[in-house]
């Protein structure tokens, strides 16, 4: 009982000693930040506190709403869509070498294209909205998610199939608790990769074909010559992208639970 007392305790310090440096830095970045550029007269690099204020006033009231918002839902939905579309692509190809042999040519070329690539033609195919900034996202996004989960499932050991065929296991259960179980790991792998790529695809869509959104204010804040706007809009971007880090890093948490313990236990 104190042995497992000793380990948890020990396992907190090691969190919170992780935590405080991860705070720690990026305060100690942004101290340095304030005082190098506090007596600065760059048009480009003004000092913090103007950025400071150009954020508060910008993103903590008036923007919020009609902008970061829509950003955020389109956001979701598409990395959604992408998510579903890759896994269920990747387990059909990784079950089924003859899915992969058809589709091969198909997902090569597509994936050959890249994504800002097909921006103009969704802005012409979907037209201006939501529509168009969530379909360059699936475009972008799915891939990591779709090659990842198929590397997976080809990678499960072929005697683990032989012994579920010889229990007369389920197909559903085959492929809930067996397939995808094995291959999460590299499943989540992708789909934290896939984040990344979608937070890109929204700012950038939103440049291009949009009447609002982060991306667009971004570069209507460029286009006027309101510096500290636009920094503040790329600050804001940074916070959103350690904020979604942190939310995925609990989701990963949860579902790779049983990996960690298996890694732990063949320590």
């Amino acid at each position: 009982m104190a042995f497992g007392s000793q380990v948890t305790t020990r396992g907190l310090t090691r969190r919170s000693a992780a935590l405080a440096l991860e705070l720690v830095v990026p305060a100690a970045i942004v101290v340095a930040w304030w005082l190098a550029s506090s007596g600065s007269t760059s048009l480009y690099f003004p000092p913090l506190s103007k950025i400071v204020s150009a954020f508060r006033q910008i993103w903590l009231f008036s923007h919020v709403g009609p902008d970061a918002g829509p950003s955020l839902e389109h956001l979701a939905a598409g990395y959604l869509l992408a998510s579903v579309s890759g896994v269920v692509v990747g387990v059909a190809i990784g079950l089924l070498p003859s899915v992969g042999e058809a589709l091969a040519p198909i997902l090569e070329a597509l994936r050959a294209v890249p994504a800002l690539a097909l921006v103009p033609a969704a802005v012409l195919i979907l037209g201006i909205g939501p529509s168009m900034q969530i379909g360059v996202i699936v475009s972008a996004a799915v891939w990591p998610v779709l090659l990842n989960t198929a590397d997976g499932v080809r990678g499960i050991d072929p005697q683990v199939n032989d012994v579920a065929r010889s229990y007369r296991i389920g197909w559903r259960d085959r492929l809930l608790r067996m397939v995808l179980r094995a291959a999460s790991p590299q499943i989540v792998a992708g789909m934290r990769t896939a984040l990344s790529i979608a937070v890109v695809m929204i700012v950038f869509s939103e440049m291009v074909g949009s009447t609002n959104g982060i991306g667009y204010q971004l570069l209507q804040s460029q286009r006027a010559f309101d510096i500290p706007g636009m920094w503040s809009a790329m600050i804001l971007l940074g916070i959103l992208g350690y904020l979604l880090n942190i939310l995925f890093r609990g989701f990963e948490r949860g579902v790779l639970a049983w990996h960690r313990g298996m890694r732990g236990a063949s320590d």
